[in-house]
């Protein structure tokens, strides 16, 4: 009834999914900009007044990446923040009513015709790998990811996160004409 997971979930959650069925139906797919954006700014500046630290996903991997190798220090609040992404995602897939839609999202890449570079599924996943290795590297030498930067950064006044948020607009604006005008 309510998703791919639905028989393998724990009887109590089920129950509890059931009774927010109702709830998931009112609920769109995705949040207007014009809430979504001032929900994300007030998430962030609450944050920095309770906690006085940033909230970005590279932060969260890469203590969730010590804490797996059990170095000390890891910020447990942090790895819960990296679970709880994934989990999130869980959650709300498992209780839409249409269930769980596998897809790769990266349909440009494996079906031909205008417009798409019909790459076959083991090269498309090499593209994406490539893309991934050098995306956390990037991340890594900047000292924070996109979301890190240009939410975070820029709410701090960062002069760096104002020039890396600058550096991956123009960089998508460039890669969007040039795969619309060439490719």
């Amino acid at each position: 009834m309510y998703g791919h997971f639905w028989p393998v979930l724990p009887f109590r959650y089920r129950q509890v999914a059931s009774e927010l069925g109702v709830l998931m139906d009112l609920l769109p797919d995705r949040l207007p900009w014009f809430i979504a954006g001032p929900l994300l700014g007030l998430l962030v500046v609450g944050f920095f007044l309770f906690t006085n630290q940033p909230l970005g996903a590279t932060g969260a991997y890469a203590e969730t990446s010590k804490a797996v190798r059990r170095v000390p220090g890891a910020v447990v609040w942090r790895v819960w923040y990296f679970v709880g992404i994934a989990l999130g995602g869980f959650i709300a897939v498992s209780l839409k009513e249409t269930g769980f839609d596998p897809r790769s999202g990266y349909d440009i890449l494996t079906q031909s015709g205008e417009g798409n570079f019909g790459l076959s599924l083991p090269v498309a996943a090499l593209v994406i790998f490539v893309g991934a290795v050098v995306m956390g590297y990037g991340a890594r030498m900047s000292g924070g990811c996109t979301s890190g930067h240009g939410i975070c950064g820029t709410a701090q006044r960062s002069p760096a996160s104002w020039a890396a948020m600058m550096t991956f607009m123009a960089s998508a604006v460039a890669t969007t004409f040039i795969i619309n005008q060439v490719v």
